[in-house]
């Protein structure tokens, strides 16, 4: 982790996890710091605060959230590292493509790059 520090990064894992299930074992939490380090200041502090105000929620707490920004900010993160078919590196996988069975000719043959966000891929 560039950005976060434990507690964060284990609140955005648990947060992902919950809105997207899948998440946790792809290293969402990865991506999402990944992409605060391309962030300014002010909007990293507001990215790490949306997803504190999240915290402690459990699945029946989010429907009274669902409408928020903090929550729409999140879901869309967290949609966003899920669906691209991020997996962490030393993360348990397999990547949403696999789970939604998303193997069309050209998407097989596709090599994902994180380098952009200075994650090495695997």
């Amino acid at each position: 982790m560039r950005v976060l520090n434990e507690r964060q990064a284990e609140l955005v894992h648990s947060v992902c996890e919950l809105i997207v299930p899948g998440c946790g074992r792809t290293g969402a939490e990865v991506y999402i710091d990944a992409l605060l380090t391309r962030m300014s200041d002010d909007d990293r502090t507001g990215v790490v605060a949306c997803f504190e105000a999240l915290a402690g929620r459990g699945i029946e707490d989010l429907r009274e959230v669902e409408l928020t920004p903090e929550f729409q900010l999140a879901r869309a993160l967290a949609c966003e590292a899920f669906y691209s078919d991020f997996v962490a590196p030393g993360a348990a996988g397999p990547g949403a493509w696999a789970e939604i069975d998303f193997n069309s000719p050209l998407a097989t043959r596709l090599h994902k790059d994180w380098s952009y966000l200075g994650v090495v891929s695997g």
